[in-house]
């Protein structure tokens, strides 16, 4: 049924209108109309109210025969939010649409909102609308995602190239930032994790190194993992063939630390006809220093430049980091102070305690301080049981004469100014953010609930592409200060809503967002729909029963 409205002859513009409630009829396969009633005498107010519900019939019905009590049924505002962002930032494609795709978008979400194991990821199904969202009704359970993350690891390099290319279209970036770290185990039965410097300061404990490259606005590439014993140099080979080779990448500029890019790594970049930006050592600086390369005058707090053998350096003084350094230096000397005073009270009061023993200790702690360049453990005296600490001055002379001053090192050419290569290396601190996110603050790459290789790399991958998506809600967010926890937390309170019907049916509707996180959902450029198709789930846990 429907309403018309048809004019008449009648020049009384009250009448010259005719409203009527019509229907169409199928006779003999002629689609036939006919008159049902004249609304002719019914105000405009109730003839839009008629149609209106014509219009929406459906609605209607349901209102009419809905049950008075909605029910909360499962959270979706960031989990909406995340498949989204995932969406725009071409990992969603890059993943696919079929079950392993799936799978990994639900461990990329849940990183997001809910760290954990493949354990509490199913888990959270219950109360999040990760199946729902991503239209998963296939049987599921722990198992499936340590699967899922083999796969990951399978098909990481496609993947990679997938997104790279969906990012950068046919302008890819030039300028790389690579840093390592390493994430250690509790256990030992993972097969990557060896013994090796562990910069999390936990002594005897297995690790595992993992290697990041990033763009020059910090927003992760690849990732790579090595067994725990790699030293950082090592890691960076297989970095330069991957910009080379797999992303086809030209003009690049590599930017890393003092103890990434040495004289090997340097020869494998500029065999690629790339170019470099690393800073030098302390010892290297000296002895620039003490061949005439360069003079102590150089270092200011403006940038100044050496050019030598076709080499770029680049000096200056941070008089802020030399202030730190000295502070530090200072607590270190304290320290030591009052382990040499613990030390001879001892001695005081055990005669038979051996002084050696009391030295050795000693200069272990000495050593474990970094203090050895300048600072030595002896007796006042031959027959003395009483330890002093030496000062080599001429040592802490040279020492702290360098405080606060760093040397950069590049070959790119000189049209590049000064400014631009010190920034470039500044960059880096990107990438150190990056593994402060994906280590503790947020994605929590360790602890590791995994043991397989294949497993680890795929963990390692789902905690990276978690942080694109924290990398981009930080833009996002950036102006209005908003902690990405915090977003995430209260863009977790908006629930759908399970509306039931007096003939069984069920409705899912989603509430409209208060103002904040109206804002928060606009600046991320999502839009949440009114209502939600929700489907049957299969989810089952090989542990809860």
């Amino acid at each position: 049924m429907y309403i018309t409205r048809i004019k008449n002859n009648n020049k009384n513009p009250k009448t010259n209108t005719c409203t009527l409630l019509r229907e169409s009829y199928r006779e003999k396969k002629v689609v036939k109309t006919r008159t049902i009633a004249n609304l002719s005498h019914l105000s405009e107010i109730e003839i839009q109210a008629l149609e209106y519900a014509l219009k929406n019939k459906e609605d209607i019905f349901k209102i009419l025969n809905k049950k008075s009590v909605d029910k909360i049924y499962k959270s979706i505002g960031a989990v909406y939010l995340i498949n989204q962002i995932l969406k725009k930032l071409g990992i969603m494609n890059a993943l696919g649409k079929d079950l392993n795709g799936k799978l990994a978008m639900l461990q990329i979400i849940s990183r997001v909102i809910n760290q954990g194991s493949c354990l509490s990821t199913i888990r959270n199904t219950s109360q999040q609308s990760l199946c729902e969202v991503l239209k998963i009704n296939e049987k599921i359970n722990e198992d499936s995602l340590y699967e899922n993350l083999s796969w990951l690891s399978q098909e990481q390099s496609e993947i990679e190239l997938k997104i790279f290319k969906n990012r950068y279209k046919e302008s890819a970036p030039t300028l790389y930032l690579y840093d390592v770290t390493s994430s250690y185990f509790e256990g030992t039965m993972n097969a990557m994790g060896m013994f090796g410097y562990n910069r999390d300061k936990k002594q005897g404990k297995m690790q595992v190194v993992a290697g990041l490259l990033c763009d020059d606005n910090g927003y992760p590439l690849s990732i790579e993992l090595f067994n725990g014993n790699t030293l950082d140099y090592k890691t960076l080979e297989s970095q330069i063939l991957k910009v080379a080779e797999r992303f086809k990448c030209k003009n690049v500029v590599f930017v890393g630390d003092r103890g990434m890019i040495k004289e090997k790594q340097i020869a494998s970049i500029t065999e690629q006809d790339f170019y470099y930006i690393t800073a030098i050592t302390k010892p290297q600086v000296q002895k620039l220093l003490n061949d005439e390369v360069f003079e102590m005058s150089l270092f200011d707090t403006e940038l100044k430049e050496v050019e030598y053998n076709g080499i770029r350096y680049i000096l200056k003084r941070n008089p802020k980091r030399a202030m730190e350094m000295r502070r530090s230096r200072q607590q270190k000397e304290e320290a030591l102070t009052k382990f040499v005073k613990g030390r001879n009270e001892y001695l005081g009061q055990h005669q038979r305690a051996k002084v050696l023993t009391a030295i050795n200790k000693t200069e272990e702690k000495l050593k474990k301080l970094k203090l050895e360049n300048y600072l030595t453990i002896c007796k006042t005296s031959e027959d003395s049981r009483e330890l002093e600490i030496v000062i080599n001055e001429s040592a802490l002379a040279e020492l702290t004469l360098l405080d606060g001053c760093y040397v950069i090192k590049t070959n790119l050419p000189l049209d590049v100014p000064k400014e631009k290569v010190h920034e470039h290396y500044k960059d880096l601190s990107k990438v150190e953010r990056a593994f402060r996110n994906m280590k503790t603050d947020m994605l929590e790459l360790r602890p590791w609930y995994v043991r397989k290789e294949e497993s680890t790399r795929g963990h390692a991958f789902v905690v990276m592409l978690a942080y694109s998506v924290v990398k981009y809600l930080e833009v996002a967010w950036k102006d209005i200060g908003m902690p990405i926890k915090e977003g995430i937390s209260a863009l977790n309170n908006i629930s759908l809503i399970e509306q039931t019907f007096k003939n069984g049916d069920k409705e899912y509707v989603i509430p409209e967002p208060n103002k904040e996180m109206q804002k928060l959902l606009e600046l991320a450029g999502v839009e949440l729909p009114n209502k939600y198709q929700v489907i049957p789930i299969n989810v089952v846990s090989n542990k809860i029963k």
